[in-house]
């Protein structure tokens, strides 16, 4: 069965999850749709999504489930208390959100051994551009053969799919990319506020630092914001960093290993957040090291 004939239930319509509904139903995908907020549905239903009334109406219409969700917490609510109910061994739930390893295992075996539903863990990188270019890098874990229809299904959002293990290995290689990401923003911000105060044209250290080993998709896109001073729209936000540096200090803790970089980094960000910037993009984490 092709992924356009497999109907796909898709919950959590954010910043993500908006756009990468959207490149599912241009790819010509029939998806079902329900959201937490039923105000940030309109586009996609706009697009062609089908509004169910419930997670539970969603599940049962449903080949494959895809969640897009904020946190460990949102995923343990929908799967402990709809999908569960409603799912079964003819179904997949493909978890695109980034949550903490331990829990993704536990609930992928409470689903399994509850009602037989597979799981992928399939948390993605590349921004909301790379969700509306199709051009995201999703690191996956799961069977096999689940790992099979999660390729078809996500064919039209990603560039590259890595099957990264078992269940619980994609959310840990997310960890691991968001390690890179956060330091690295935290640095290029550090950068650019001492090359303005130094005088340098700030503006144009992307395109002078481009090809070299300076040079990252992170610089690329949130140095000229930062230059620019220009925040909006957000594509991303601190505390989306936060979170997944606190996963990734547990996740350290846990197997007695020492990760200073993050760890500051997380409180850098943690100290950005408390000054009201939790919600924005981090690339105003610019002015965190700026001269008064």
């Amino acid at each position: 069965m092709t992924s356009h004939k497999k109907t796909l239930g898709f919950i959590g319509i954010g910043i993500m999850g908006r756009p990468i509904t959207l490149r599912l139903l241009d790819a010509g995908c029939r998806v079902k749709v329900w959201n937490r907020s039923p105000d940030k549905l309109a586009p996609v239903a706009g697009a062609g999504a089908r509004i169910c009334a419930s997670p539970g109406q969603l599940v049962d219409d449903s080949d494959v489930v895809l969640l897009c969700l904020s946190d460990t917490e949102a995923v343990e609510a929908l799967v402990g208390n709809d999908i569960v109910a409603h799912g079964g061994p003819d179904k997949l739930l493909i978890d695109l959100s980034s949550i903490h390893p331990e829990a993704t295992r536990r609930l992928a075996t409470e689903l399994e051994s509850r009602c037989g539903m597979g799981w992928v863990d399939a948390p993605v990188s590349g921004g909301v551009s790379g969700a509306e270019q199709g051009s995201l890098a999703i690191m996956a874990g799961g069977k096999a053969e689940h790992i099979a229809i999660a390729r078809q299904v996500l064919a039209p959002l990603y560039k590259q799919l890595t099957h990264m293990g078992e269940v619980g290995s994609g959310q840990m290689t997310k960890i691991c990319n968001q390690m890179i990401v956060s330091c690295n923003v935290l640095v290029i911000a550090e950068m650019m506020a001492l090359a303005k105060q130094a005088g340098v044209a700030a503006e144009k250290i992307p395109e002078a630092l481009a090809g070299g080993f300076a040079d990252s998709r992170p610089l690329q896109i949130v140095a000229p914001e930062m230059a620019a001073e220009c925040f909006e729209p957000v594509k991303w936000r601190v505390k989306t960093l936060l979170k997944d540096l606190h996963m990734a200090i547990d996740v350290a803790s846990r197997q007695g290993k020492a990760i200073p970089m993050s760890g500051l980094a997380g409180q850098l960000l943690q100290l950005h957040a408390s000054h009201g910037y939790a919600e924005q993009d981090p690339s105003t984490l610019i002015k965190l090291f700026e001269i008064d």
